[in-house]
């Protein structure tokens, strides 16, 4: 059984990205009728990035991520 200190340290790091198929399960999850704390869990990701995720869908129909601006590093 894990507890809230496990999850915390396995828990993705601010600058990280998911990858497309980390996206993709997160939606399948969610046609699934998972809530987003069971997403959360079961995926080990922030509930507010879970949810970011299925806005982001239902809003522009995918949840790919957009390139960054590449901005010069000064």
């Amino acid at each position: 059984m894990q507890t809230a200190s496990m999850n915390i340290c396995e828990r993705m790091d601010r600058s990280q990205e998911l990858n497309e198929f980390k996206h993709d399960t997160v939606i399948g999850c969610h046609l699934c009728n998972k809530s987003i704390r069971e997403i959360s869990l079961l995926l080990n990701i922030p509930r507010s990035t879970v949810s970011g995720i299925i806005t982001k869908w239902k809003q522009l129909g995918t949840a790919a991520t957009h390139p960054r601006s590449e901005r010069g590093q000064c």
